[in-house]
């Protein structure tokens, strides 16, 4: 039985909705085994983040070494680092272990506006670990932070890709949940030559929390499994999208996705939890 294996190497959400939780959750709606090495323990809810406890680098690191001497990972995804040093300790790690199908989604700022990256972070992230991935997955603001511009077009957007596959990264994805609320929600995807564009209806709702995580779980999960870079986007399209329509609709702030949609849709089951 051929048994594929990912990582996210992310913080707890104690809420369930993002970070390794929400991870996790992809991982086995996608049929692949989960694995985790945590960089935080956060204490929030659908309110916000009331509490932000990083771990030690040294931690971070044997977590990585326990996988990376047992498990090999077919697909990493990166979410919530917090600090320049556990960044450097991440990529040394990659590099020394030879992972590959790296997916970096840069976890810079909660949805309640909680900084989740430190600011000094941001160089080491795209000096040490962009050079490192396949792809790298910004919102439009994370994108901004990480270019250095003004984003709010889809040419800018273009723009900025390229210049993030100039930094290093293999495939650039902008997605376009932060675009004008009037407009349809289009994720950008570039691999250093062509753009391709994934299109989706835009869904109003408060109910939104850990759709980055989720989304790049979903990518990297399709990526363990064998998917070539622009169908395992397609997937982690179709089921982000599943979540956010198909809601459930818990706690008294921004809450989080439905795990179980994209699953239940294709077996033709109710999608309530």
């Amino acid at each position: 039985m051929n048994v594929y294996k990912a990582l996210t190497i992310a913080g707890s959400d104690s809420g369930g909705g993002a970070g390794i939780q929400a991870d996790l959750k992809t991982f086995q709606e996608l049929g692949v085994y989960g694995m985790s090495a945590l960089t935080a323990v956060t204490a929030q809810n659908t309110l916000g983040v009331h509490g932000v406890y990083p771990m030690e680098p040294a931690a971070v690191a044997a977590q990585l070494d326990a996988i990376g001497t047992d498990l090999t990972p077919d697909a990493v995804k990166t979410g919530m680092l917090f600090s320049a040093d556990i960044i450097r300790t991440v990529a040394d790690k990659v590099k020394q272990y030879g992972w590959r199908n790296l997916v970096i989604d840069p976890v810079m700022v909660a949805k309640g506006g909680s900084s989740l990256l430190l600011r000094e972070a941001v160089d080491s992230l795209l000096s040490h670990l962009l050079p490192l991935a396949l792809i790298t997955t910004p919102n439009i603001p994370e994108a901004e932070i990480m270019t250095g511009m003004t984003i709010t077009s889809m040419t800018d957007r273009e723009e900025a890709a390229r210049k993030l596959v100039s930094m290093g990264t293999r495939y650039a994805v902008i997605k376009g949940g932060h675009g004008a609320a009037h407009e349809p929600m289009v994720d950008l995807l570039y691999d250093g030559e062509r753009f391709s564009y994934m299109e989706s209806k835009r869904i109003e709702t408060r109910h939104t929390h850990g759709t980055g995580c989720t989304y790049s779980a979903a990518l990297t999960a399709s990526l363990a499994s064998g998917q070539p870079a622009l169908e395992a986007m397609q997937t982690a399209k179709s089921f982000i999208q599943a979540a956010i329509e198909d809601g459930i609709g818990i706690g008294a702030g921004h809450g989080p996705t439905n795990h179980f949609a994209y699953q239940r849709r294709k077996r033709g089951e109710p999608v309530a939890p």
